[in-house]
């Protein structure tokens, strides 16, 4: 894949999730989130979306997510569990963007608020329809962000991509 080529990210916030006696890190899914992630694995299929790669945050809500999305999944992608993910900034996610193989067409991020909303907001300077305006609601679990870029993933920067799509369950 050349450096000019149109790259996607996908940005999911984790599946809804339960508040048991255990550290933050640990919080499994609640019902509902085992409920919704199936749905957003299916979701992905109707819009189209097949990331090459998926770097997964290591909290249990985030690879339970991922675990329930990709079973839908025709192809599961290469995923990585990735530590910086979790209680990531924004500048940690534009960090770890940058440093994405260019091989890799598309990639999906599974992490958490405020950094996926923050990260979609940043990286998008158009978008289609009312997405943004959406989105601008805001980012609930199990909810996605597609943007798309032209050029080198080491060139990510604020301002970008364009959002083409944005959803979100129980909308």
């Amino acid at each position: 894949m050349s450096v000019d080529s149109t790259r996607t990210i996908v940005l999911l916030r984790h599946a809804k999730a339960d508040w048991p006696s255990v550290a933050d890190h640990e919080r499994p899914l609640a019902d509902r989130g085992r409920q919704d992630a199936p749905v957003v694995g299916r979701r992905f299929i109707d819009d189209g979306i097949t990331p090459e790669l998926a770097l997964c945050s290591t909290a249990v809500r985030t690879r339970e997510t991922w675990k329930l999305v990709a079973h839908e999944l025709p192809h599961r992608p290469k995923t990585v569990y990735e530590e910086r993910l979790y209680e990531a900034s924004l500048g940690d996610l534009l960090a770890l963007l940058t440093e994405t193989p260019d091989e890799i067409g598309s990639l999906l991020l599974v992490g958490h608020n405020p950094g996926m909303h923050a990260l979609a907001d940043a990286l998008a300077s158009s978008a289609e329809g009312d997405t943004l305006a959406r989105m601008t609601r805001g980012f609930p679990t199990a909810a996605y962000a597609v943007v798309t870029f032209s050029g080198s993933w080491k060139s990510v920067e604020h301002g970008v991509g364009h959002l083409s799509a944005f959803w979100a369950p129980h909308d």
